[in-house]
């Protein structure tokens, strides 16, 4: 049973889009995670596990980071910054993501009547193909290590010292 769950959302062969599941590799293969940390692909299958803590209670861990990029016009690429469940205007819930709706409601639901504690962790997508095109741009590989550094300062319990905006 892990304490925290970090879940990278997303597909790898959309561009941009793979932002979340290409943090999660580089916290799994370039970092020493603390035990009790299990960072996942989720791809775009996050609903599923979220639903599942939603109706058990076994295996529910204390934390989830959900990682992944989105495309909000007052950001700039590769931009990584910390997003509230609760702010998310409703007109963007569509905008935030195909594979995030109706996760919000999902995640509103966990952190109400399970509480666990949820953490988004956004990128400010540069390119997101209309067709298969895999690969970051170089904004978006560079927030992947930002990212990652941002996990390991909430992981250790130390204050993140990020001058990035939240939402």
């Amino acid at each position: 049973m892990s304490s925290v769950m970090i879940f990278g959302c997303g597909n790898l062969l959309m561009g941009d889009d793979g932002f979340g599941p290409t943090v999660v590799e580089a916290l799994n293969t370039r970092y020493q995670l603390p035990d009790g940390v299990e960072a996942v692909d989720a791809m775009t299958g996050i609903r599923e596990y979220l639903f599942d803590y939603l109706l058990t209670e076994e295996g529910r861990p204390e934390q989830i980071i959900i990682l992944d990029a989105v495309d909000f016009p007052q950001r700039q690429p590769g931009e990584v910054f910390f997003i509230d469940s609760q702010s998310i205007p409703a007109k963007k819930i569509h905008d935030f993501s195909l594979h995030q709706f109706p996760t919000v409601n999902l995640l509103h639901e966990l952190e109400q009547h399970t509480g666990i504690q949820v953490t988004i962790i956004a990128a400010q997508a540069e390119y997101i193909p209309a067709e298969i095109e895999p690969g970051l741009t170089p904004s978006m590989n560079d927030a992947v290590s930002r990212a990652c550094e941002m996990i390991m300062h909430i992981l250790s319990n130390q204050p993140h010292e990020v001058t990035l905006h939240d939402v």
